[in-house]
């Protein structure tokens, strides 16, 4: 029995796509996943920045995709029917008021954030049901449960991402595919950066966690790693907090917008 539970997290013998593993979330997922034996595609569409990621796994493999363009998505999610397991992360954000948002601006954060993560599920998911295998990990955000003055087209999407994640966890069910959320708080990645650069913004969200510190990209890995291994076989439809307790006792913050 302890044999058993000790190759838990192991992912040998099995292939993972990673949708924006260029840098950030994503390049650490990916290098973890590589760790624990997995064969991970490493795909970005940068090219260049998924195979300076690539370089530090054992077993992998480079494909630049565009998450925007249906072709490029369909041409990825054919040539790796194959996939055990889907890690998507891209995302961007406009923090403007309501009021002051852009119809382009609207759709530009709704077509990367929500419309490419249907698609991307779509695809992948179909493939996944006629082997009846995958797992399936999203990014969400802290945002999809408590917002801020700024963020709400942003936290739209991750809502609604999540219920497309308990909608697919419903539907792959029957055919052994496993769809979950991840819920990361303030993370140091490019996404931030102008954030972090913000001495009054970055030392506020700091403030704000129960563990009082942004997150490292890094510290999102292990539960990547756990939503599509073995340790969480009857885990699906799930969105897992990744916040340092951010959304345990969340306060208000308005930022300078």
């Amino acid at each position: 029995m302890s044999e058993k539970y000790e190759s838990l997290f192991r992912l040998d013998g099995r292939k993972a796509v990673v949708i924006g593993a260029g840098s950030g979330i994503g390049r650490e997922a990916a290098l973890a996943l590589s760790a624990h034996g997995a064969h991970v595609v490493f795909a970005d569409l940068n090219g260049d920045a998924a195979a300076a990621s690539a370089a530090l796994s054992e077993v992998s493999t480079v494909a630049v995709v565009d998450v925007n363009d249906a072709s490029s998505v369909s041409a990825l999610a054919d040539a790796h029917r194959d996939a055990d397991v889907l890690v998507h992360t891209p995302a961007i954000n406009v923090r403007k008021q309501i009021t002051d948002y852009s119809l382009e601006e609207f759709d530009r954060v709704i077509r990367l954030n929500l419309r490419s993560t249907f698609h991307v599920l779509q695809l992948f998911g179909r493939s996944m049901c006629t082997r009846r295998v995958g797992s399936i990990v999203t990014m969400s955000s802290i945002r999809a449960a408590t917002v801020e003055p700024g963020q709400g087209v942003y936290a739209a999407t991750k809502s609604g991402l999540e219920s497309l994640v308990r909608t697919a966890a419903a539907e792959f069910g029957p055919s052994n595919v496993r769809v979950n959320a991840i819920r990361p708080g303030v993370v140091e990645t490019p996404l931030t950066a102008q954030l972090k650069n913000n001495p009054q913004w970055y030392s506020a969200y700091a403030a704000k966690p129960a563990l009082q510190r942004w997150a490292q990209a890094s510290e999102m890995a292990g539960a990547v790693v756990f939503l599509a291994s073995d340790a969480s076989t009857y885990v699906t439809g799930s969105t897992l907090a990744v916040d340092g307790g951010w959304t345990a006792v969340d306060g208000r913050y308005t930022p300078p917008l």
